[in-house]
């Protein structure tokens, strides 16, 4: 089954990311699940597609995480960088050194040497920053707080990589290297035989170095290249960096993607930035995928068959241990519960520089094999449940737990009444609130956004916190007298629950309800909604009348054709919203209604045309070149 060689292996690799992620995918599992199954599917413990040859492909792999922490960088600013340093110091600090302690005092009560308890701790309080940063991007969640400071502790425990390795050959106890020590391959380098301070000195000149590189070096080094104007060229000379990083910070003994990290961060204000991030992209998602199924492929199903109670109560002790520790670290800088709950659940995990490290604690006598198998396979293992503990806490935990201070909170008393009731004052309810009032119409504002309202009231704004799907508040609000209801809220379910109360409980309000989009404009037209409102068709009117003026074409032709285009619009929407449960009929519908409306404008251009209207020419021609000197001198 192995035979084939490199090419095999790639169109087996290729194929099962193809092949899982979409399915992944579409069963909203994440990418990094579907790639992680992907691995299991095809390694050499179920089908058996590839053999050994999988462990290797690892080493390759990692090169993923080393591309991704270079486009991070490049995505930080120095100014960042020293904005995150009491989350990267405090948190990331507090996060290694209570894991590891609880680590080692576990391993100790499990009848394990200090020494090697310790190790174990150190080793353990690491997490994945493949896995983390690329689901949290995923969901979007990587600007969050949570999100931001699960970063910077990662960050931390990366940095953390450079002591560890410097500490677990003191812990070695002697003679239980064994010989999966002499089985491993280590190069040699630059720091081998040199003591402590020596190989400080290396480090520090090493990272200095390539400071100033990417301060004097890099950036004139890429002006040049691009002045070749030879794409290929740049992406070659963009991979060349970024290895070469590696490598140098390889020979001294430094994580790769630390220095990668550390380069961009120098690019992050270089005019190529951009074009570096466009470049190397592509690659970093390869690669990751590809470090995702080499994760997948790696796991020992034989071990965990042959001992399944161990390795499924190493698995929960880590994880569980890592929640804890986290959650009672953002509890201390004050994190709300819900980005607390995201923080602690996204960085329970083992990670990728611990089979490096367990590889490094071996060779050195540190434990053996017998003590790291297992162990590797846990880290493995939790690293592959990460996309769905992730999953369980969006769909399941956040629901119940994260939002529950919001739910709690009362709403406000309303010490007023206006003829208007406006429910949802964000970038839809304020611009009509703002326009209402200008025009001496006064209107009462609600908000379910508690944070929104308390920023709109510092900006001098009267916004009451409710929700105006309840019958009391809007009954506090004067709905009995009000004349008229207007939604601008931005979800749909919860237009759809005011419009129930309202039509229930005050069935002579006049409402207006703001839809996203076609489909939930039929829903509101079923509930009986005469007047309702697509938030995007003003806006992409607008643009569509700009656009045509700015290629020529007169001003008041176009905006007749818009007045038509609108008109039309909106009886095709009440006409398709009576054929929206025969699919068939709506497609065919919406493309007849397309046709006769394009034909219907360009037969009136033509016949705009064809008069010889000049409409607006002379308003058109004052906008263009400013008023006549005689208008200004009058």
């Amino acid at each position: 089954m192995h035979e084939g060689g490199f090419f095999y292996q790639a169109f087996v690799y290729l194929a099962a990311a193809v092949i899982s992620v979409p399915i992944a995918k579409r069963l909203g599992l994440g990418s990094v699940l579907g790639y992680l199954l992907a691995g299991v599917l095809i390694g050499p413990f179920v089908l058996g597609f590839l053999g050994e040859e999988g462990q290797d492909v690892m080493h390759f792999a990692e090169f993923g995480v080393v591309m991704m922490l270079f486009l991070i960088g490049l995505e930080l600013q120095p100014a960042m960088m020293w904005k995150l340093r009491g989350p990267i110091i405090g948190m990331g600090g507090l996060q290694v050194s209570l894991t590891a302690a609880f680590g080692m005092l576990i391993g100790i009560l499990a009848g394990l040497a200090w020494q090697t308890a310790l190790a174990l701790g150190l080793i353990l309080a690491l997490s994945s920053t493949a896995m983390v940063l690329q689901t949290l991007n995923e969901k979007g969640l990587l600007k969050t707080d949570g999100g931001q400071n699960a970063f910077s502790v990662l960050l931390f425990q990366d940095i953390a990589v450079i002591p560890i390795l410097a500490i677990l050959p003191l812990l070695a106890v002697g003679g239980t290297g064994g010989e999966g020590a002499a089985e491993l391959e280590h190069g040699h380098t630059w720091v081998d035989g040199l003591p402590i301070w020596g190989r400080t000195l290396v480090v520090f000149g090493v990272v200095f170095f390539i400071i100033l590189a990417g301060k004097y070096l890099i950036s004139p080094a890429f002006r040049a290249i691009a002045k070749t104007r030879l794409r290929e060229l740049f992406t070659a000379a963009a991979l060349l960096l970024v290895i070469a990083i590696a490598l140098l910070m390889t020979q001294v003994g430094l994580s790769p993607a630390l220095g990668t990290f550390l380069a961009g961060v120098v690019l992050a204000q270089s005019e190529y930035r951009h074009e570096l991030e466009t470049v190397i992209d592509p690659f970093k998602g390869i690669l990751l995928g590809l470090f995702f199924i080499a994760v997948g492929a790696s796991i020992d199903f034989n071990l965990i068959a042959s001992r399944p109670l161990l390795i499924g109560e190493l698995v929960l002790a880590l994880i569980v241990l890592k929640f804890v520790v986290l959650f009672v670290i953002g509890k201390l800088f004050r994190m709300g519960t819900d980005n607390n709950l995201l923080f602690a659940f996204s960085l329970a995990q083992g990670g990728e520089f611990a089979f490096v490290l367990f590889s490094f604690a071996i060779q050195n006598a540190v434990f053996g094999q017998e003590v790291a198998n297992p162990l590797i396979a846990a880290v493995a293992l939790s690293m592959a449940l990460t996309p769905l503990v992730m999953l369980i806490n969006e769909k399941l935990i956040q629901p119940r737990f994260g939002t529950k201070q919001q739910q709690q909170k009362e709403p406000d008393a309303i010490d007023e009444k206006n003829n208007v009731i406006i429910a949802g004052f964000g970038r839809v309810g304020s611009t009509i609130g703002r326009f209402l009032q200008a025009n001496g119409v006064q209107a009462t504002y609600l908000d379910i956004d508690a944070d929104n309202v308390n920023l709109l009231r510092k900006m001098g704004l009267k916004v009451f916190y409710g929700d105006a799907s309840r019958q009391d508040l809007l009954h506090a609000a004067g709905a009995e007298e009000t004349h008229l209801l207007i939604i601008a809220v931005d979800n749909p379910e919860k237009t759809a629950e005011i419009i129930h109360t309202a039509q229930k409980h005050f069935p002579h309000l006049q409402i207006i309800a703001r839809s996203n989009s076609w489909n939930d404009s039929y829903d509101l037209l079923d509930l009986g909604i005469k007047h309702v409102y697509r938030e995007t068709l003003d806006s992409s009117l607008r643009m569509a009348a700009d656009a045509l003026c700015l290629l020529g074409q007169r001003r008041y032709a176009v905006y007749r054709g818009i007045k038509t285009f609108r008109k039309h619009d909106e009886r095709y929407l009440r006409e398709l919203a009576e054929m929206r449960h025969d699919q068939k009929e709506l497609i065919r519908g919406a493309k007849q209604r397309i046709a006769d409306l394009e034909k219907l404008l360009s037969t009136e251009m033509e016949d705009v045309g064809k008069s010889k209207d000049l409409g607006w020419d002379a308003t058109t021609l004052i906008e263009e070149f400013g008023q006549p000197k005689s208008a200004i001198n009058a």
